[in-house]
């Protein structure tokens, strides 16, 4: 039987083993070089041990059944001219090679075949009886790889079943079995079988460990689509609506009032030309933040910082120039953790556009405020209000939520007295950490 690999052995070499044996670890590509390596690597192994090792004992017995002792001082080629080809010699021959040569099949039939091989093991065992015998690699190549296939059962039924009927044969035929032999087989047997069961509970914890990272990095990709979706949706909702409202204006008071037509359109290229920046840049920074794809326009996305609180003031300035009295007063200061910022920003600048898109109001107030261990983040407006008839949260309400929520806070949206919305957040102060 095959000795136990030494501790010592570099990690890379055992995963190559794996591969070789299992087809996992560092061969999971299977190329087809990797493939043929693995299939036929045991196979030439166990030829490459059994039958010279078989060829020389069958030689030996020859000779030994002739002059005994003394055939150890006879020259060679004497001992070719005394061995003889017998049905034993040519028994253990065809044995040597079968065995390793079902090995080819072991994968697709794992159980029925560990089941004949462990046969022929037995019979080789009892045939080659004699002072040189060949270890039956073939058997400890099989067992590795038929338990690392899920042929459990089939390995420890047929380990159990035919050693005790080698032995058993043993004793019914009359062959003197050596109890020290008998028991290094069984130790060697108990070793590949220990051996192949570590081979297998490794190989479920490094699939385990593969499929809860392929989940964690799908869980990632999903996070990440939804917080560029909701960049995305926040730029241009906002920068959309500025758009359609001046267009309206300028539409109206083209032929009337064209001074004022001309503002409206100047502030449709501005608004145009911001949200243009901020989607190239966020667009740029994916694309660098990805594999580099030799792209040279992706150096060309201006660099647009992250929103912050510092633009609330020209955030309120283009809404109140699309006709919404705005009332805007914050108490937070400007040196507040950038994504807390980013977060405050973004459900200000997404309320006053449901406000303008949806409310029909003609007043809004914001405020910022810190109370107690939070920052308080108030919208409300003069409008209709909400639907009660089965109202449902739009993307941008549940963009909001989801900012809110990623940083350990909550957002509440509730019709206020006598008319009008009220968006509320709360972004708790530890926050500022982040």
């Amino acid at each position: 039987m095959p000795s136990s690999s030494r501790r010592s052995t570099p990690r890379a070499s055992s995963r190559m083993l794996d591969g070789l044996l299992n087809g996992a670890g560092v061969t999971a590509s299977q190329s087809p070089r990797t493939r043929r390596l693995r299939r036929w690597m045991p196979v030439v192994v166990s030829l490459l041990v059994q039958v010279p090792i078989t060829i020389a004992g069958v030689i030996w017995t020859g000779a030994y059944a002739e002059y005994g002792d003394a055939a150890s001082v006879l020259p060679f080629r004497t001992v070719l001219e005394l061995s003889s080809i017998g049905p034993g010699a040519i028994a253990a021959l065809a044995l040597s090679v079968m065995g390793p040569l079902l090995l080819l099949r072991i994968r697709q039939y794992p159980g029925p075949l560990i089941a004949v091989i462990s046969a022929l093991a037995a019979a080789d065992f009892l045939i080659g009886y004699s002072a040189l015998s060949a270890p039956y690699m073939a058997l400890a190549f099989a067992i590795v790889i038929a338990i690392s296939h899920g042929a459990r059962t089939w390995t420890w039924v047929s380990m159990i079943v035919v050693w005790e009927a080698t032995l058993l044969a043993g004793l019914v035929v009359g062959i003197d079995l050596d109890s020290h032999r008998v028991v290094a087989t069984t130790i060697g047997l108990l070793l590949v079988l220990a051996f192949a069961e570590v081979n297998r509970r490794r190989r479920e914890q490094l699939e385990h460990f593969h499929t809860a990272f392929q989940s964690r990095r799908e869980e990632e990709l999903r996070a990440e689509r939804t917080r560029i979706a909701r960049e995305l949706h926040d730029v241009l909702a906002h920068s959309l609506s500025q758009i359609n409202v001046q267009a309206g204006v300028g539409l109206h008071l083209m032929h009337k009032q064209p001074e004022q037509a001309e503002e409206a359109l100047a502030s449709i290229k501005r608004s145009s030309k911001e949200a243009l920046d901020e989607v190239r840049s966020l667009l740029g920074m994916l694309r660098n933040d990805g594999t580099d794809l030799g792209d040279a326009r992706s150096d060309d996305a201006p660099l647009v910082p992250e929103p912050d609180l510092s633009r609330l003031v020209s955030l309120v300035d283009s809404v109140r120039a699309q006709g919404l009295a705005v009332h805007s007063s914050s108490e937070i200061s400007e040196q507040t953790a950038a994504a807390v910022q980013l977060a405050l920003y973004r459900i200000v600048q997404e309320s006053l556009t449901n406000v303008v898109r949806h409310a029909s109001a003609t007043t809004a107030v914001v405020s910022l405020a810190v109370e107690g261990d939070d920052y308080l983040v108030t919208i409300a407006d003069d409008g209709v209000g909400i639907d009660a008839d089965g109202h449902t949260e739009g993307r941008g309400l549940v963009g909001m939520r989801e900012r809110a929520e990623l940083l350990g806070g909550t957002l509440t949206v509730r019709e206020s007295a006598p008319r009008g919305t009220v968006v509320t957040a709360r972004i708790p102060r530890r926050s500022a950490s982040v």
